[in-house]
């Protein structure tokens, strides 16, 4: 019993370590141990068919996400990690084609172009568009399905740019 305590201190104490020097954390980000603030430009819509909320949506998301899964504090202007961009790309399209030649599945697509800047670890920087989709049945309407499919599709976008920046896998 006596070792299992100790055993439990010293890995509460070691993991305490990593993440406080930045070397590791357990979202597995790897962020560098200099590295204290982080900024977010706003995201303008500038895909052919805009969403009005979209953009104010992913901004935030992408804010959150740093916010919640790094020890970053989040600053105007430019930050030691930055991002900046635009979404590009908002589009229905349909999916597959039943024997009536309908519809019977419709995709949204969102497409994010994003440049990252690391001040600490320049070699990590980036510039990449990043695109997820979301398919709904064609008996539903875009507007039924529209929040949802947005909500599941900028958390895929966020996730796969916090990949990107700081999960270096």
């Amino acid at each position: 019993m006596r070792n299992l305590k100790l055993l439990a201190i010293l890995f509460i104490a070691t993991s305490g370590l990593w993440h406080s020097c930045g070397i590791y954390s357990f979202t597995g980000a790897s962020i560098p141990p200099e590295a204290k603030t982080f900024s977010v430009d706003f995201f303008p819509n500038n895909a052919p068919l805009v969403q009005p909320t979209l953009s104010q949506v992913f901004t935030d998301a992408l804010k959150d996400k740093f916010s919640r899964q790094t020890n970053l504090r989040l600053i105007n202007g430019v930050g030691d990690l930055h991002f900046e961009g635009s979404i590009t790309g908002y589009a229905v399209q349909p999916q597959s084609i039943g024997a009536d030649d309908r519809a019977q599945q419709n995709r949204l697509t969102v497409a994010v172009r994003v440049r990252f800047v690391n001040e600490f670890q320049p070699e990590n920087d980036f510039e990449q568009t990043f695109s997820r989709f979301y398919d709904y049945a064609a008996i539903r309407s875009l507007a039924e399905v529209e929040n949802e499919a947005i909500d599941a599709i900028v958390e895929a976008l966020v996730e796969d740019i916090f990949n990107r920046a700081v999960v270096n896998w």
